[in-house]
């Protein structure tokens, strides 16, 4: 009964551990420096660092792009690729992701390493590696990732489910709960909105003229004088301001990852509900946000949360291919 009971357990472990993508094939396969030695004497992480920086230098914005693309890519079906295939129904048709952008700078990486060692690194890995370099360049703790990724011969807008801008703090939670996100590591996340942006269209009617769906209602968790620039300068309640950009930590720069996000939280100044939310009196992720504002933890944490995040349901050693091109399979 022992030895059968034994059994069963081991049984159930490996199971278990295949489902997390920690068995043979999984996350055991992936190792930092994966690549030294297998691109000629080419180093891979240089050459995507080298890509990263010219572009961050010219183009702010792609810093919170890249997050964002390693957010949308990674909480479907894990850190495939997927993402990047262009074609109808992909998931990149789905309408969450039709805002996501830098998928020009995975190419252009992509092309310069294929020109170095055809066929060797993986979609998935630029992806990773070049939000690491992102964040870095943008102030961030500089952190190591394993690579070893292969991409999944599978898009499918259908299986797109993300968390939405007016998601309570519990629903924001349970959805990070089912990638194994802790709520620390959950609102550790979010902070990454403190490089990023959204449109108008996002708070108009929710927040700003139409808050439970009662005509001219503004939502009372926005702070008064954020409500009253918004509708007077920047989201008037007309058509052609849909698309006018709010910068979702107006205290920080777009360039610069910090944790003024939290600290505007507890002042009542986030733009999104999902972000002001985390700070609602009785929620469980308030004293998370009062942490993060109120120490430096932010600053090691965050790269901690976007290195599980990486390591979300990969394929590695047979699994899967390695594109030549990352928009289409081969």
């Amino acid at each position: 009964m022992a030895v059968a009971a034994h059994t069963r357990a081991v049984s159930l472990l490996v199971v278990a551990l295949s489902v997390l993508g920690l068995a043979t094939g999984g996350l055991a396969q992936l190792k930092s420096g994966f690549y030294t030695g297998k691109c000629g004497g080419n180093d891979v992480e240089t050459i995507v660092q080298g890509l990263v920086k010219a572009r961050v230098a010219r183009d702010i914005p792609i810093v919170a792009q890249l997050l964002r693309l390693q957010f949308h890519e990674c909480t479907v079906n894990g850190c495939d690729g997927g993402l990047l295939i262009d074609g109808p129904g992909t998931e990149k048709t789905a309408s969450p992701n039709l805002s996501v952008k830098g998928y020009d700078l995975i190419a252009a990486i992509k092309t310069e390493l294929e020109k170095r060692c055809p066929g060797v690194v993986s979609c998935s890995d630029i992806e990773i590696l070049a939000t690491r370099d992102a964040v870095a360049l943008a102030g961030g703790q500089r952190y190591a990732v394993r690579t070893g990724r292969r991409d999944r011969r599978r898009s499918s807008a259908t299986d797109v489910r993300l968390p939405g801008a007016e998601d309570t703090a519990t629903q924001t939670t349970s959805y990070f709960g089912g990638l194994g996100f802790d709520q620390l590591e959950t609102v550790v996340l979010l902070g990454a909105h403190t490089v990023g942006v959204t449109h108008c269209s996002k708070i108009k009617k929710t927040r700003l003229y139409s808050y439970g769906g009662k005509a001219g209602a503004t939502d009372p968790n926005l702070h008064l004088d954020d409500a009253q620039v918004y509708k007077q300068y920047v989201c008037p309640n007309t058509a052609t301001s849909d698309n006018n950009i709010l910068y979702l930590d107006v205290q920080s720069s777009v360039a610069k990852l910090d944790n003024s996000y939290y600290k505007r939280l507890q002042g009542r100044h986030g733009v999104l509900s999902v972000d002001q939310n985390l700070y609602a009196n009785g929620t469980s992720t308030k004293w998370h946000v009062d942490r993060l504002a109120n120490t430096n933890d932010f600053y090691w944490l965050f790269p901690k949360a976007l290195v599980k995040l990486s390591e979300i349901k990969v394929l590695t050693g047979t699994q899967g291919e390695v594109r030549r091109v990352c928009n289409k399979f081969n």
